[in-house]
């Protein structure tokens, strides 16, 4: 059989190898023992992700062991259900010849504080094993970024965990429960749910500038009302994918879009970008106003009376991203007095927002309850971010959603 691949103390044939998921030596293949007579869950991979493999300088094992090609998972994935992965056979050119493979453990990615069906199989499916949480884990999944005592627990037992994939990408409270070690790589699931908080986020402004608690809960015709938020000035704090995808819905409504970020760097789709020095410029002109950022020490409150004041007196405040970027008294102030247009408000702070609370009987504010984006359409969302990460991890590529210790986000 001519050598599809051989690797063997680092040298590699031009061809393929078959990377097994079990084991972490090297083995034969005879003329009469199929690729696939070896295991299942044996990947094909090409001569250069062999090379990259065998290329690495430390010892065999640890060098391959998390080491799961995502290309070579596309195509098993590709294959038929009864042979997938495998490739045909190379041409055999000498009787009894045999065609060396490489055997690579999969990697070991712990899944918590419970194990999770969606967060298992999106582990599998970027090439890994799902496990408990253990000593022998290189990964960790972490699925409640709330349990802040359960992560810390998590984190000692994983002492050998290189990489933290949280659910959520607010991760404030883990920033100050000082977890983010700048010892491992951190990944939150920023940008993964943007879509659907972008879309709730354009739906709380149309209903607010429409009236529509208002009508929904007219028992007469009423008089006529409503602003069109098209050709309008809009301003969106924060420059995440929140911001991205939020623009991408807007630019059908010709608006014209001021982004405050903390580095004044350019936006796709928004007109201008200004640095959170100059907030108060960037409030004075928009009909709405949407708060789209990270949590962090410089950025709670960022919203309080004085910018309340530098708003228009019809502008409405729209706020996606966390309750303590306002401060809920100034706010309250504001409406009581007419002095902004509304508040359409899917998080709070308080939150959850005590029955009784004023801001329940502003007929200007809209109260979503941290709905804009549910369990249904985290769970999709976040295994993609986990399939994608534990392949890109295995593959030694960059993740997607890094989190700077130093920020906070």
């Amino acid at each position: 059989m001519t050598a599809a691949g051989v690797v063997a103390a680092g040298a590699v044939v031009a061809g393929a190898v078959v990377a097994k998921a079990a084991g972490g030596e090297l083995g034969d293949v005879g003329e009469d023992e199929p690729p696939h007579a070896l295991t299942p869950d044996a990947i094909p991979m090409t001569a250069t992700e062999a090379a990259s493999l065998a290329a690495r300088p430390s010892g065999l094992k640890d060098a391959i062991t998390p080491t799961i090609i995502s290309a070579c998972l596309a195509r098993r994935r590709a294959a038929s259900p009864e042979r997938a992965g495998f490739p045909a056979r190379p041409p055999s050119t000498a009787a009894g010849a045999r065609t060396s493979v490489l055997l690579v453990a999969a990697l070991r990615v712990a899944v918590g504080p419970a194990r999770s069906d969606y967060a298992e199989k999106a582990v599998r499916d970027g090439g890994g094993e799902p496990t408990d949480v253990d000593a022998r884990a290189e990964a960790l999944v972490w699925l409640d970024a709330s349990d802040i005592d359960a992560l810390r627990a998590a984190l000692a037992t994983a002492s050998s965990a290189r990489w933290v994939q949280l659910p959520f990408a607010g991760i404030e409270r883990v920033a100050a429960a000082g977890l983010l070690d700048p010892g491992r790589v951190w990944t939150s699931a920023k940008g993964a749910y943007a879509e659907p908080v972008a879309e709730h986020a354009l739906m709380l402004a149309l209903a607010g500038l429409r009236l529509l608690p208002r009508r929904i809960t007219a028992r007469s015709w009423g008089a006529p009302g409503g602003v069109s938020l098209y050709d309008q000035p809009v301003t969106i704090l924060g420059g995440g994918g929140i911001t991205a995808s939020l623009l991408a819905l807007l630019a059908p409504m010709r608006v014209t879009a001021t982004v405050v970020r903390q580095r004044p760097d350019p936006v796709p789709g928004a007109a201008r970008t200004l640095d959170t020095a100059r907030l108060a410029e960037a409030l004075a002109d928009p009909l709405v106003v949407f708060l789209a950022l990270a949590l962090t020490p410089s950025t709670e409150r960022i919203i309080g009376a004085a910018q309340l004041a530098a708003m228009r007196p019809d502008a409405w405040l729209v706020n996606v991203a966390r309750g303590r970027h306002v401060d809920t008294d100034a706010l309250v102030a504001a409406l009581t007095e007419e002095a902004i247009g509304g508040a359409a408000l899917d998080v709070t702070d308080p939150e959850p927002l005590p029955d009784g609370h004023p801001l329940w009987d502003l007929e200007r504010c809209i109260i979503t309850p941290h709905t804009a984006d549910t369990q249904e359409m985290i769970e999709p969302l976040l295994a993609r971010r986990i399939r994608d990460n534990v392949a890109r991890f295995g593959a030694g590529q960059p993740l997607t959603g890094v989190v700077d210790p130093a920020l906070g986000y």
